[in-house]
Formats: structure tokens, C-alpha cells, sequence
């Protein structure tokens, strides 16, 4: 596997967490942070291919006659938040 370099600009305060967290797993910060990266691209591509898969299939039409039955009511405090 080819690695490179990448000078990455963090708040202290996610530094020092991510630092004792990678501590805590017994690795350098580092490796953490390459493995939280690759982590959450992973869970990227896995969400973008769900949705293009999901909206692949999608017909407007019949989305828009769902749409037209859904009551018609303000948002709750909660759901603005």
C-alpha cells in the first residue's frame, strides 16, 4: 500500500481527544486517525451507494402522490431543532 503525507490542521481540543483515544487503543495518533478516516469514507460510500441504488428505482410520480397525503401540520419544537 502506497501512504503518503497529509500536514492535517486539528482543534487542540480534538487533538488531545483523539491522542488519548488512540492511547487508550494502544496506537499511535497517527494510525488512529488514518483508521477513523478510512472508517468514515468507508461509511460514506457505503450510504451514497444505498441512496443511488434507493433512488435508482424512484418515480417521481408516486413519490409526489405520497407527498400529497402526508398530513398537513407545522413542524413539532423538536423537529425544528
Amino acid at each position: 500500500m502506497r501512504k503518503s503525507t497529509y500536514p492535517l490542521m486539528l482543534p487542540a481540543s480534538v487533538k488531545k481527544a483523539a491522542a488519548e483515544r488512540a492511547a487508550r487503543d494502544g496506537v499511535s495518533l497517527s494510525p488512529f486517525i488514518a483508521a477513523a478516516v478510512a472508517q468514515k469514507v468507508g461509511c460514506l460510500r457505503t450510504a451514497g451507494d444505498f441512496l443511488r441504488e434507493r433512488a435508482g428505482r424512484a418515480k417521481p410520480k408516486e413519490m409526489l402522490k405520497v407527498l400529497r397525503r402526508a398530513p398537513k401540520v407545522a413542524p413539532s419544537a423538536d423537529e425544528k431543532a
